[in-house]
């Protein structure tokens, strides 16, 4: 794999929601053998809401964006969704965006969260080199 078709991935995210997950698990271990006057039932309570927490910070460390020949597949917080290369229109990553935006050609967009604006410089060049992935895949012998 090359560096052009390697997989959209975020840098801060990942490391500050990866850290709130190891803190996470240490706060509710600590809290259910701190609190001695816990029930079975509260301490799997805590459990759950601790198991919760941290599966929804491990889905935002693991959005991701991957590249194929085919097209893009795109995994965010909550859905994945796989696009031929002919569909993307344009990629957007203007000032204000939270993550990179995809124009598609049924006129909706798809967030791209794998390149987030946290990231700045390095995002930056991660939207320019999904937007060049994107134009040498939709080129044509005569395009417009």
């Amino acid at each position: 794999m090359d560096e052009l078709t390697a997989p959209f991935r975020p840098r801060l995210a990942r490391v500050v929601t990866l850290a709130l997950a190891v803190l996470v698990v240490a706060l509710t271990v600590a809290i259910m053998l701190a609190m001695s006057v816990l029930s079975a039932g509260d301490r799997i309570g805590f459990a759950l809401v601790g198991g919760l927490i941290v599966w929804f910070l491990w889905r935002q460390a693991s959005v991701v964006a991957r590249v194929s020949d085919e097209g893009l597949t795109v995994r965010n917080l909550v859905f994945t969704r796989r696009l031929e290369w002919a569909e993307i229109v344009s990629v957007r990553f203007g000032s204000g965006r939270p993550w990179v935006q995809l124009d598609l050609s049924d006129g909706d967009t798809l967030a791209v969260m794998g390149i987030q604006r946290a990231d700045g410089a390095f995002a930056d060049a991660e939207a320019r080199r999904l937007a060049t992935l994107v134009a040498r895949h939709t080129a044509t012998a005569r395009d417009d």
